[in-house]
């Protein structure tokens, strides 16, 4: 049976939401130096991001499907398992989701974030000398940034849109050839699981060039709620950036959904 909208609605909103403030939450914790959980390293994150898919999806498998990934809905459509009238819906609920999430990271580490960012170590000591040097922070990725959304370690704007790509493709091919449960509305337990696992492999093996956003809704819904937020000593939101992860994803689910097409259909 078809997800109704309110379904698509309602699911994806709540799925995303528990996939960002527990992924989000994750690279929080070891961000901050007063979190018991500070500088648990790239292992932790891993799990971490993973085991938040694993939530979000267990969640809403069967009310919408679980995409919670505007990459997902894509190459779901081209299988032919979702509806195009249907994909509109899809992001934009998961767009929301994404917001939500992030709004709750930042309520859940409030103080964290303000200590943080009125740390002199961190944000350099805030009197005349040092204010050219925060204002020209500002046009980049700021001290915090990195809790909300991705960046690359070496700017390439092809090597960072094709690392998006090749860790998407996996993603969602991954997800396309999992049998759905048996109401066919999204993936069964045993699915959700494995998906997580890929989600870990992808953060252990390609996510160290850009932090692996691999989720249109997961980088660009954060990034505009740390646009938003009235974080003191922020620093900028790296808007030059923010385009490629979403046009990477994209581009790797639907070549995903284009080859389950033409070798699995």
């Amino acid at each position: 049976m078809d997800p109704s909208n309110w379904d698509i609605f309602s699911g994806e909103v709540v799925g995303t939401a528990l996939l960002i403030v527990l992924g989000g939450g994750v690279v929080a914790a070891i961000t901050f130096k007063k979190s018991k959980a500070h500088q648990a390293g790239w292992v932790a994150v891993a799990f971490g991001w993973g085991l938040a898919v694993m939530v979000g999806a267990y969640a809403v498998a069967g009310v919408s499907g679980a995409h919670l990934n505007p990459a997902v809905t894509l190459g779901l459509a081209i299988k032919g398992d979702t509806d195009w009238g249907d994909v509109p819906l899809y992001i934009a609920s998961e767009m929301l989701g994404a917001i939500i999430g992030a709004a709750f990271v930042w309520l859940a580490y409030y103080g964290q974030f303000h200590d943080h960012l009125t740390d002199k170590e961190v944000v350099g000591h805030l009197d005349n000398a040092d204010q050219k040097a925060i204002e020209a922070h500002e046009k980049g990725a700021g001290p915090v940034l990195g809790v909300f959304s991705t960046g690359p370690e070496i700017r390439n704007t092809v090597q960072n849109v094709m690392t998006e790509f090749i860790a998407t493709f996996v993603l969602v091919i991954a997800i396309l050839t999992q049998g759905l449960n048996d109401e066919g509305n999204g993936l069964g337990p045993l699915g959700v699981l494995i998906v997580a696992l890929v989600v870990v492999s992808i953060g252990l093996s390609l996510g160290g060039p850009t932090g692996y956003a691999i989720n249109p809704a997961r980088d660009l819904g954060p990034r505009i709620v740390h646009a938003l937020l009235p974080l003191p000593n922020k620093g900028g939101s790296d808007w030059t950036y923010a385009w490629i992860p979403v046009v990477g994803p994209l581009l790797g689910g639907a070549a995903a959904g284009g080859l389950y097409q033409a070798v699995f259909a």
